[in-house]
């Protein structure tokens, strides 16, 4: 779930607590066959039946509200299966052809004594910070039968855990292994995975939590303007970089962080991590060619440069004849020419497309037409070969 909809719960809590009024957290732990929303996805219900966020196409929230209102009075979670499929006597004949689980749990009030501690506060907290953590919770054995988590653990970056409940430690020791292979990944997903161990099997909702993805723009010019806002406005957080003060302001970069530094002192001016998506459009040959070689010496998963394929392999051969010859994996990282093919044209098109290639670059889809592919959407699909330096990049923008 994106950081903007997490903000929003945790508002829509706070709000709630400080009227002393109960709240519940449903989540989508599990989604067989075609839904709207895949696991992860969350809402806030308060105790008079408002909510927060949407689990749907506004088709389910009225059905998830009354049953969050039953487990805010009675104190315990519940999990539910809903049919969305049209054919079927007792469902809710949606037609999205799949069905989901919620997961519906209450949120304790303000104040420790009204059991304001424990996993859950602290994995409030985890996203509150933004941090990147797994929250792994045992589920029911049976949809619609109430009842307490059996076991819970929260795990941090750090893959240190902490332990709610009573877990077989070889069962403890999977759930461990899996939530740390999650916090590897460039985009944790939430997922509902089953583990055994003998003759004892459990299902554990992984739930993720992750710090909002970083774009890193190197160059302030005009075209930078609209790419810096789509960026904001899908959640992400932004950085531009440029060493002209003039075009480096907060008027022109609304919620954005800014760097004023020259290109040989990249360096000491900022840091890129695992988590920094770098986009390269100075246009300005000798800026760009170093703001390249600072991007794939990061850490940096992505490293965009705007413009035509040749402008890249240029810049590319000067930094060889200076004596910097990249890795083959670091070039992997290199997109050239950036975006989607959509025939982007206008500042605001390239954006667009721009965005929509990091997006999926981030959650590891291909980037193409939905269009006649059948299975669940919200699956990656196999991401298309990265072109590499010596030949042409089909199908994209610039």
């Amino acid at each position: 779930m994106e950081r903007l909809e997490i903000n929003e719960i945790l508002s829509g809590l706070r709000a709630a607590r400080s009227v002393r009024r109960g709240a519940a957290i449903a989540s989508v732990v599990r989604v067989r066959g075609n839904a709207y929303r895949r696991e992860g996805a969350r809402m806030l219900i308060r105790e008079d039946g408002s909510h927060v966020c949407m689990l749907s196409g506004g088709c389910l929230e009225s059905e998830v509200a009354l049953s969050a209102q039953q487990v805010i009075v009675s104190g315990l979670p519940s999990l539910t299966s809903y049919d969305l499929s049209e054919d079927v006597t007792w469902g809710l004949g949606i037609g999205c052809g799949g069905s989901v689980d919620i997961y519906v749990e209450p949120v304790p009030k303000a104040g420790a004594e009204e059991g304001g501690t424990g996993l859950l506060a602290d994995w409030l907290s985890v996203l509150e910070r933004g941090d990147l953590g797994i929250l792994a919770t045992v589920l029911p054995d049976d949809a619609g039968l109430p009842g307490a988590p059996t076991g819970r653990l929260l795990i941090r970056e750090d893959g240190t855990a902490q332990d709610e409940g009573q877990l077989e430690p070889a069962l403890k020791s999977q759930i461990l292994e899996a939530a740390r292979q999650m916090l590897r990944a460039l985009y944790p997903r939430a997922e509902t995975r089953r583990f055994t161990a003998g003759d004892v099997s459990l299902d554990v909702f992984l739930d993720a939590s992750a710090p909002a993805p970083e774009l890193v723009i190197f160059g302030a010019g005009h075209d930078a303007l609209p790419l810096a806002q789509r960026a904001l406005d899908v959640g992400w957080t932004v950085r531009v970089v440029d060493a002209r003060a003039a075009f480096l302001t907060p008027e022109r970069f609304p919620g954005a962080q800014l760097s004023l530094a020259e290109p040989e002192h990249l360096g000491a001016a900022l840091s890129l991590g695992p988590r920094s998506f770098v986009m390269v459009m100075n246009h300005h040959l000798e800026r760009d060619r170093a703001c390249l070689h600072f991007a794939l010496e990061s850490a940096a998963p992505y490293v965009g440069m705007l413009g035509p394929r040749q402008r890249f392999l240029d810049a590319l051969t000067t930094l060889q004849a200076q004596g910097y010859v990249p890795a083959a994996e670091q070039l992997a990282r290199v997109s050239s020419p950036v975006g989607l093919d959509i025939g982007a044209e206008s500042p605001g098109e390239v954006a667009l497309s721009v965005m929509a290639e990091l997006i999926a670059v981030r959650r590891g889809f291909a980037g193409g037409r939905l269009n006649g592919r059948a299975g669940r959407i919200h699956d990656p699909a196999e991401p298309a070969a990265a072109a590499t330096p010596l030949s042409p990049a089909a199908g994209a923008v610039n």
